[in-house]
């Protein structure tokens, strides 16, 4: 949601995007089964993935209930390093959703470990992200309805109750930097001169 335009304008210029979930969504179907649900999003995320140019990976964690320990960031590191990127978009921090906290914390553990070798950038999604302060924006006025389509791939978890919000932000964030639609991020750094967005 707060960067599929991003990944999209990527993949459209030809990179390899990898989409890393940090799980299979099992726990957020309401009463369907973890087995049933971790299956249907996955599915989702998959479809979604495709939508925007990228292919869907997954972590493993346990949707809602993210553990970050020293075997967590091993194999999230593990990942990382197979995938060998040049950018990382992530969660802000400071997200209400304690498994975005921890896909920030992931992120910037493999960051470390790699000793720097891919530049690292957080996003905001809307309803969730607080304090957050852009540096850097990215124009998706032209793929915005690929991101929606790939938000709305997530049938599960009623887009139309989060999106509407989510777009109200690119609106605001296009204003900011001159175009219709854009996403916004913070890099890891400010001032690294590392400036990879599309």
């Amino acid at each position: 949601m707060g960067a599929g335009g991003t990944i999209a304008r990527y993949a459209a210029a030809g990179h390899s995007v990898t989409i890393l979930y940090l799980n299979h969504g099992e726990r957020g179907c309401g009463s369907a089964s973890e087995a049933a649900c971790g299956a249907r999003r996955t599915a989702e995320a998959q479809r979604a993935s495709k939508i925007l140019g990228a292919r869907a990976a997954f972590a493993g964690l346990r949707d809602g209930g993210s553990v970050v320990d020293g075997a967590t960031y091993s194999q999230f590191d593990r990942q990382v390093e197979e995938l060998a990127p040049d950018v990382v978009l992530t969660h802000w921090p400071m997200d209400r959703h304690p498994d975005h906290r921890a896909a920030a914390m992931l992120a910037q553990d493999a960051w470390v470990r790699m000793k720097e070798r891919f530049a690292l950038y957080y996003y905001e999604v809307a309803e969730d992200t607080v304090g957050f302060r852009p540096v850097e924006y990215v124009d998706i006025t032209a793929v915005e309805k690929l991101r929606r389509e790939a938000c709305y791939a997530h049938a599960s978890q009623r887009p139309d109750h989060y999106y509407p919000a989510q777009d109200v932000i690119s609106r605001f964030r296009g204003m900011e930097c001159g175009c219709a639609e854009a996403e916004a991020f913070a890099p890891h750094l400010e001032g690294t001169g590392r400036r990879l967005l599309p």
